[in-house]
C-alpha cells in the first residue's frame, strides 16, 4: 500500500482513510480459478490461509486491503474483513467496488482452524 499502484488504493482517493489503517498494509489480490475447482468457502478459506502464512513469513504485516463486489464483501466478513466503504465508483468506467479491510489479527483468527470446543488453533507453535 502507499505506492498509488493497486486498484484499491486508487478507490482510497476517493474517500477518507484512516492512516492507521495503511500502516504494513498489504492488498489481497485477485484469485482466480477455473470453475471445475471452485468448490466453495471452506476452499477460499484455504487459499486465504496459505496466502496469509506467506505474506507473514516474508514482511510485516497489520493491515490488509482488498476491492471488490457488494456480494463478495459479505463472503470476506465470514474471514476478519468489514467493510470500509460502498458504492465507490472506479473512474472513467460505469464499475462500483465495496472496500474493504481486515486487522492481520482478525483475519488470522477467523481463518485459524477451530478446535473441538470452539478456540482458534495459532498458525504457529
Amino acid at each position: 500500500m502507499l505506492h498509488n499502484l493497486t486498484l484499491t488504493e486508487t478507490l482510497h482517493a476517493q474517500f477518507p482513510v484512516d492512516a492507521a489503517l495503511l500502516t504494513h498494509g498489504w492488498e489481497v489480490g485477485r484469485l482466480v480459478m477455473a470453475p471445475e475447482f471452485r468448490s466453495g468457502p471452506e476452499f477460499l478459506k484455504q487459499c486465504l490461509s496459505l496466502a496469509l502464512i506467506f505474506l507473514c513469513d516474508n514482511a510485516q504485516v497489520e493491515n490488509l486491503h482488498a476491492s471488490c463486489s457488494h456480494v463478495l464483501s459479505r463472503l470476506y466478513r465470514r474471514f476478519g474483513f468489514s467493510v470500509l466503504a460502498k458504492e465507490i465508483p472506479l473512474p472513467g468506467t460505469e464499475k462500483t467496488y465495496t472496500v474493504i479491510h481486515g486487522h492481520i489479527s482478525q483475519v488470522s483468527n477467523a481463518l485459524a482452524p477451530q478446535s473441538p470446543i470452539g478456540q482458534p488453533i495459532s498458525y504457529r507453535a
